[in-house]
């Protein structure tokens, strides 16, 4: 009994000891598996500078919007394993760009109006090491996005 609750004990400390990444490490870790999961789903998804992937499946014909605009859009966020952790209504959801997380207000801009597709978003331009919700810290998070309306 005293063997196995040693065992605990280490197990316990080597977790506690577990060392934080940086967040250029963790960015790191985002891009791979980003472009794992790319990889195993065979999708194609530029770049952006930041670290933002993004795949455009339809541009819609509409104006684009700027990192200002307040919009609306139809979403479903989800993890990399396929589990949903936020959707909008049917209806969509509008809101000011500047008040969401980083790889929308980057993101979402990139289609025009009625356009749509996936954002693929390192922890760093989500929520990054803060929990939010049922997104845990430095969480990869994937939109698909309709983007509606330009609203302003």
């Amino acid at each position: 009994m005293r063997i196995i609750s040693f065992f605990a004990l280490v197990l316990v400390v080597l977790v506690a000891c577990e060392k934080e990444l940086s967040v250029e490490e963790q960015f790191e870790k985002d891009i791979n598996l980003i472009e794992d999961y790319l990889i195993e789903n065979s999708l194609q998804a530029e770049r952006t500078e930041s670290g933002l992937y993004y795949i455009i499946n339809s541009q819609g014909t509409g104006a684009f919007p700027t990192p200002n605009s307040d919009v609306t859009v139809r979403y479903r966020g989800y993890f990399l394993d396929g589990s949903t952790f936020d959707q909008s209504v049917d209806i969509g959801v509008t809101f000011n760009l500047q008040s969401v997380i980083r790889g929308w207000t980057e993101g979402i801009p990139l289609f025009r109006e009625g356009g749509e597709g996936i954002l693929l978003i390192p922890s760093k331009l989500g929520y990054g090491t803060n929990s939010v919700g049922s997104v845990p810290k430095n969480s990869v998070l994937i939109f698909d996005v309709e983007l509606l309306e330009i609203v302003d």
